[in-house]
């Protein structure tokens, strides 16, 4: 097994050991998370694409989220209805974005090379290398919006609540711009085949998952207050999947192959954290 997906998975043990022990409530969103990635599983089956998933990704967090606001025991609070409302307007947002670009585009190079490796048996592996480990996944970092209702006995507003509301908005307009630059370069046909490497995509080779990873951090800063050290477990273990497990490491490796020039891309531009390209020496 590959070094970072050991780490992965263990690290995502450690955290259910401890949401499941700790934080009241966690189990019942557990079970909300497997059940909704379940039927979403029978409905790829039909469909033959579990890319499905991808679009559901930012709609189960509103899911999950509202199921914790229904079962809250106490009058929702600021920093609990502040918390869902973030992940919220990101869950909406993702989930429009995603269905826009994926729908009639057939299933992602990713499934689709899974589900030739696998042969006739993708249809029931799918469930758990897919959309159980992925119910799993959103179940532990949709913790912040569990972890935000416990009562804190801290003002409505403090210093976190700033900083995890500022790194919010960083982050999510950082990846909103940088959906939407790349959407504007696949719609021109000029560009087909091409390597977008403009704009937020000349700083980093993946500003969306950057923007994605920072918006976390502020929603688990935010939800600190309340829950303690524990809200940062979701944040952590999602910017390691993107950086090392189902974002940056996949993607690359898929598109060294497939795109021509990725390889010069790879080399002369950041994977994750933005960074200006450096410049060329000219000699006179």
């Amino acid at each position: 097994m590959d070094k970072n997906i050991l780490i992965f998975v263990l690290g995502a043990l450690a955290a259910s050991i401890l949401l499941l022990t700790m934080v009241p409530g966690s189990p019942e969103g557990l079970v909300v998370a497997v059940i909704a990635f379940t039927v979403l599983w029978i409905v790829s089956l039909p469909l033959r694409n579990a890319s499905i998933v991808d679009i559901f990704w930012g709609a189960g967090f509103i899911v999950i989220g509202l199921f914790y606001l229904v079962k809250s025991p106490q009058t929702p609070d600021f920093r609990g209805l502040l918390v869902l409302a973030l992940t919220v307007i990101w869950g909406l947002r993702l989930t429009l974005h995603l269905a826009v670009r994926n729908t009639g585009a057939g299933e992602d190079f990713r499934y689709a090379a899974w589900r030739e490796e696998t042969g006739p048996a993708f249809w029931w592996k799918s469930f758990f290398k897919v959309f159980l480990l992925q119910a799993v996944v959103l179940w532990i970092v949709s913790s912040p919006m569990l972890l935000a209702w416990r009562d804190s006995g801290k003002p409505a507003i403090t210093l976190l609540d700033v900083i995890g509301i500022g790194l919010w908005i960083f982050g999510f307009v950082f990846e909103s711009v940088a959906d939407l630059q790349l959407a504007l370069f696949k719609r021109d046909p000029a560009n087909k085949g091409s390597i977008m490497n403009t704009g937020l995509w000349s700083l980093s080779r993946h500003p969306n998952y950057f923007g994605e990873a920072v918006l976390w951090w502020g929603i688990g800063i935010v939800a600190l207050s309340a829950g303690g050290w524990l809200a940062l477990i979701g944040p952590a273990l999602i910017t390691f999947s993107l950086v090392r497990v189902s974002g940056v490491a996949m993607l690359d490796a898929g598109l060294v192959e497939r795109r021509p020039g990725y390889a010069e891309y790879i080399r002369t531009t950041p994977a994750f954290l933005p960074l200006p390209r450096p410049r060329k020496n000219h000699t006179p």
